[in-house]
């Protein structure tokens, strides 16, 4: 018994050639259809140097335009011609001029002899498997597509439309349940038979003639109704992007396509000579009777086009970048975010630093520039210090600043008096951890030895400022790590809160704090408040200060050790 195949030629027909060789070498007998929108002048050059090989025939051209009948006319009169001409056939192979097998055509027609009955092709129903990418999907069924959809798009998306709205749906012929699947299948004479000589083929041709892309849909639907066995799988290696459009095999995927024993893939670049020199790889006993798996490559496939579509957490892709939130993730790596720290605790940054070994800024984001770690004028990346090129893109500037230092931790101090373009950012990035410590601003304002009146204006603006930026951080739409105290909580127990920014920042290597950083002293700050009340300003987000409020921090709370017993 022999394996015939069924060659689908449109283009690139010196590699077609050579494809078609390496089947006539292998005695498979090959019907070759050439597309009818090649010209006469190239297919007669075709046809004469192809005309030594033995068992090589040409069947009657049509002109094969995507999604549309012509293809399936094709397949059929080559795949009748075939069968008529080769009667001891008993598999035939649809392949195509991008065809490249990778395995030596022996191993193909050895494994098809181990399983003389089975079909291969892929055939899944609509209701059962989402198989389509993008388009028509139930309705492809149900409408009428008379029109191109490449050359007349308006007429088809018209018409589309036109049905849609009367309600109009086909009637499908009965008995038949539509399947989907790859156009590039491997079927036994005994199918293919039925199929052609089924009574109701009349029937089914005038239905599928108005089927859009039929040849997704001719011969998986026909075969479940004629084989006896079905494997819903194609042995052609073909991968389709995230828009439908078949993936293009290069020189580089040499060592992808070698790794998975899939004895065909397509669709093969012209001009990848690396890989029609590699392939088909030379016999190889230990090989032999290896089974197809594409599990491997179609995840590997999946993770490209998760890849292509989302990209990489906090990396802006050009061709999205001007799509508001498209981005997978506003960040690359998570980093913490301290307001009011710096207030209660001179050299809190270098301090912090110093405790976890990560990286601490100043304030990025202060008016007069944007103070990074070290004091230098540019950071990682080329990003300046200069204020009119951050506030430019604000959130660019973050993104690009956590990119370029993704290697290590890092952490910015933040406050009512830096500019605010980011205070949704912080909200809504799952990368974020915020501290806030409210009201701290009214320190550095008690510290200035200004009266109450004289800083009156200003620290109802500074309130007016964090308040908004609380509200966001506590809004239904925040999604980022956030813990919001007080100054009153915070003067409580520093230690503790301290002690949980360095655990966040350090992980396994935090130490244990003993004590706080060295505090300004706020002897009379309780005062101060006062004032500012007694001036009509309530500086609330202090939290409620009283005249017997210690201003010193207490002890670590310390917790009792336990001992776990064994027997």
């Amino acid at each position: 018994m022999k394996l015939g195949v069924v060659m689908l030629v449109h283009t690139a027909l010196d590699r077609a050639e050579q494809m078609l060789r390496h089947w006539t070498d292998a005695g498979c007998p090959v019907v070759v259809h050439v597309d009818k929108n090649v010209s006469n002048a190239d297919f007669a050059r075709f046809e004469s140097a192809v005309a030594a090989l033995d068992g090589v025939s040409f069947s009657p051209r049509y002109r094969c335009e995507w999604g549309m009948w012509g293809l399936i006319a094709a397949s059929r009169a080559a795949t009748k011609q075939l069968l008529a001409k080769f009667p001891d056939v008993r598999h035939v192979y649809l392949a195509s001029g991008a065809c490249l097998p990778l395995r030596p055509v022996s191993e193909l027609k050895a494994y098809l002899d181990a399983r003389p009955d089975t079909d291969f092709i892929e055939s899944v129903t609509t209701a059962d498997v989402s198989w389509t990418v993008g388009g028509l999907d139930r309705e492809r069924f149900t409408l009428r597509f008379p029109f191109s959809w490449k050359r007349q798009r308006v007429l088809f998306d018209s018409f589309v439309y036109l049905q849609r709205l009367l309600k109009h749906k086909r009637r499908l012929p009965s008995d038949l349940v539509p399947h989907l699947g790859s156009q590039w299948w491997c079927l036994t004479r005994k199918t293919l038979t039925a199929i052609l000589e089924d009574p109701r083929r009349a029937e089914f041709d005038s239905y599928f003639k108005r089927v859009w892309i039929p040849d997704e849909c001719y011969y998986q639907s026909l075969a479940r109704r004629h084989a006896r066995k079905i494997e819903s799988r194609s042995l052609t290696l073909a991968k389709f992007d995230y828009q439908g459009k078949p993936h293009i095999f290069y020189d580089d995927h040499a060592e992808l396509l070698s790794r998975f024993g899939c004895f065909v893939a397509r669709k093969i670049w012209p001009r990848a000579d690396g890989l029609f020199a590699t392939f088909p790889r030379k016999p190889d006993p230990a090989l032999a009777m290896q089974e197809p798996n594409s599990g491997t490559i179609d995840r590997i496939f999946a993770q490209a086009v998760d890849r292509r579509t989302n990209g990489r957490k906090g990396l802006y892709m050009q061709s999205r970048f001007t799509f508001l939130d498209s981005e997978n993730g506003v960040t690359a790596v998570p980093y913490t975010v301290l307001q009011g720290f710096d207030c209660i605790l001179p050299g809190f940054a270098d301090w912090l630093g110093q405790q976890t070994g990560r990286i601490v800024h100043g304030h990025l984001f202060a008016p007069n520039r944007a103070h990074f770690a070290g004091g230098g004028a540019y950071y990682r990346g080329g990003l300046s210090d200069q204020p009119r090129l951050r506030d430019y893109n604000a959130k660019m500037f973050l993104t690009n600043l956590v990119w370029n230092g993704r290697d290590q931790r890092q952490a910015f101090l933040f406050g009512p008096a830096d500019t605010q373009q980011i205070r949704w950012i912080l909200s809504k990035d799952l990368q974020a951890s915020v501290w806030v410590v409210s009201g701290a601003w009214a320190v550095p304002l008690f510290l200035s030895g200004k009266s109450a009146s004289e800083v009156r204006s200003e620290a109802a603006r500074l309130q007016q400022i964090e308040s908004k930026l609380l509200e966001t951080l506590r809004g239904p739409d925040a999604r980022s790590r956030r813990r919001i105290m007080t100054l009153v909580e915070f003067l409580e127990s520093p230690v503790d809160v301290l002690q949980s920014i360095v655990d966040d920042m350090a992980g396994h290597r935090a130490n244990s704090l003993q004590k706080p950083p060295p505090m300004v002293n706020l002897d009379g700050f309780a005062q101060f408040l006062q004032d500012l009340k007694n001036q009509g300003m309530h500086p609330y987000l202090t939290g409620d200060f009283s005249e017997n409020q210690p201003m010193k921090p207490r002890k670590p709370r310390l917790t009792k050790p336990y001992i776990v017993g064994t027997k």
